[in-house]
């Protein structure tokens, strides 16, 4: 099965992104680490990181990476677009090998190899993207049952655990951190997928600034990153960084492609061995995060305890 022009547009927009992102992970651990050193760490609550330079760095690195994310929404499904994010899993893993002296096994490797034949794979099954004439027809997805029910589900449960569990859990347990971002996230690809959209719609001449669901899917972009970046940045303080990519990388995969099949319906156009291939390409992906994240610390006998990747700056004062 061929790849279709605007495939290929998302896709190579995606590898960018995906290069970049992954980088800015690096960055902004050292950043974090730093600043960390002489004011309050980020995963104690404290924003002395707002503060240095470095943390700035990765923050410019990962925002050049969301645009081209952001651009690669306008010609591809999410369901092409999400999985690439993979790639930055790669680039982090080896980049925190060598940077960050978070050790990277053999089996680390061929995790990462897993990923890049998932990745292949959905890459030359993909559907091609609906077309999309105006902003109120994505309106009209977004306000149908199914996607109304699966929005409210998440803001319900995002409430709960920023409320109930973080407070108890958050420093000793990354998915209450992760699972957060990954939920938050899930809606700011809906929304960012919009007004990548709109975008490219009203360069192509079609005005769509002049509807207020553009603004409402602006606004909710906006809400869903500052609650994302802010407990990404306690996750990337408190646990290790080779841990965090995947397992964010999972839930947020999961929970993005999910939400895009209940509003965009990205499989209807498809038969069943063209979506049981992408869904082989996504397991093949998930399999290997998941060697990654289990053999990080494989033959590395300096391995940290389970109480120092909970507090890496303990680890780095001695």
């Amino acid at each position: 099965m061929g790849v279709s022009v605007d495939n290929l547009r998302g896709l190579t927009l995606a590898l960018s992104s995906s290069f970049f992102i992954g980088s800015s992970y690096i960055v902004k651990k050292k950043g974090l680490k730093k600043a960390g050193a002489t004011g309050v760490r980020a995963g104690s609550g404290g924003f002395s990181y707002l503060y240095e330079p470095l943390w700035w760095v990765g923050m410019i690195t990962m925002i050049v990476g969301e645009a081209a994310n952001f651009a690669a929404y306008a010609f591809a499904p999410a369901i092409l677009v999400t999985p690439l994010g993979a790639l930055s899993i790669i680039v982090s893993a080896i980049l925190a090998h060598f940077m960050l002296n978070e050790k990277l096994h053999v089996f680390g490797v061929l995790g990462c190899i897993l990923c890049v034949v998932g990745s292949t794979t959905i890459v030359l099954h993909a559907p091609k993207e609906r077309e999309i004439e105006s902003v109120k027809e994505v309106w009209h997805l977004a306000t149908e049952p199914g996607f109304l029910v699966y929005s409210c589900l998440v803001v319900v449960f995002v409430a709960f655990l920023i409320i109930r569990l973080v407070p108890r859990y958050g420093q000793t347990h990354m998915i209450v951190y992760i699972g957060i971002c990954s939920l938050m996230g899930s809606l700011t690809v809906m929304s960012v997928k919009t007004i990548s959209i709109a975008l490219k719609l009203t360069i192509q001449g079609m005005n769509q600034f002049i509807y207020y669901q553009t603004w409402i899917f602006t606004a909710s972009v906006i809400a869903c990153i500052l609650t994302q970046l802010n407990y990404l940045n306690k996750a990337l303080d408190t646990f290790n960084t080779a841990v965090i990519s995947p397992v964010h990388y999972v839930m947020f995969s999961t929970f993005t492609i999910l939400a895009s099949m209940i509003m965009f319906k990205d499989w209807d156009s498809q038969n069943g061995t063209q979506i049981a291939t992408e869904l082989c390409g996504f397991i093949t992906i998930l399999s290997g995060t998941f060697l990654l994240h289990k053999t990080m610390h494989m033959g590395d006998d300096s391995a940290p305890t389970k109480s120092e990747c909970i507090e890496p700056n303990a680890s780095n004062s001695t």
